[in-house]
């Protein structure tokens, strides 16, 4: 993987409602590493695949205040269900920002299935959206997708501990229905998920495949902030967020976050408690 060189340190705002989005941060830092990386995880207000689409709109324009207001000159908003329920919101308040959201992968799944027959993994939320409707009909019509909503993984995953036995149930039941319906290419829908690919992946069989579209993320970030560079927008690194630490805060509880961050994250991080 190549990385950019900048002549200045970009602001790069991500938000999730909780720490699933750390899969995309970490994939932005790999191809940014000079980046100033700011991230909330909403944890206080997750999971918000289980919340009503107001709800999760209110809060993620919550935090992209949060996040403009410290500086950031990009936004990435790293959760499937805030970018079907929000994303048009949060451009409509920002209409000059430069926003990222994340969709399922249906269309690198299109090109991967051998027998057409796709599973997709999500939330409630992402699953029920008109967003998600759009982007099945756009690149996914000729597929035969089969949608599972996976109630209750994502906030088992966020309590921390993703090989506990409760994550491994949940992974193992969601899995079942989709193997037993011949799926040979499954699209992770939620950024929690790379997190328990590996058990996703011992469920579903070596020969299935899994789409993260996490790196997809992280390179359209890229080509944004080339072209921020190429604006002349080049605001000074803030003292108190150097290039070379992320400042992460989250709504929920700090211990569990530094746990993902220690396991997951092999940059250094300043973490800090919000209350927003």
């Amino acid at each position: 993987m190549t990385t950019t060189a900048l002549p200045f340190s970009p602001r790069i705002g991500v938000f999730d409602s909780g720490l699933g989005g750390l899969s995309v941060l970490r994939s932005i830092r790999q191809r940014l590493p000079h980046a100033q990386l700011l991230y909330v995880a909403d944890s206080g207000h997750a999971p918000y695949g289980e919340r009503g689409d107001a709800y999760v709109c209110d809060r993620s324009l919550v935090i992209a205040d949060f996040l403009y207001r410290q500086g950031a000159q990009l936004l990435v908003i790293a959760c499937n269900t805030a970018t079907a329920a929000a994303a048009t919101a949060v451009r409509a308040r920002y209409p000059d920002g430069r926003i990222v959201g994340v969709e399922p992968g249906l269309k690198p799944a299109a090109t991967l299935t051998r027998n057409g027959r796709v599973g997709v993994m999500a939330t409630n939320g992402t699953l029920r959206s008109e967003r998600f409707r759009l982007l099945a009909q756009a690149h996914a019509a000729h597929l035969d997708l089969r949608l599972q909503p996976c109630t209750g993984l994502a906030a088992a995953i966020e309590a921390g501990e993703v090989d506990a036995l409760t994550v491994r149930e949940r992974v193992a039941t969601h899995c079942a229905a989709l193997r037993e319906q011949g799926v040979d290419t499954v699209v992770l829908g939620c950024t929690h998920y790379p997190f328990v690919a590996h058990h996703i992946q011992a469920e579903m069989g070596p020969d299935v495949r899994l789409v993260d579209t996490s790196d997809a993320v992280a390179r359209r970030t890229e080509s944004l902030v080339a072209a921020l560079a190429a604006s002349g927008d080049k605001l000074p690194a803030h003292a108190d967020h150097p290039a070379q630490v992320a400042h992460l805060w989250t709504t929920g509880d700090l211990v569990t976050l530094q746990g993902f961050v220690a396991r997951w994250l092999d940059f250094p991080c300043a973490l800090d408690a919000l209350k927003a």
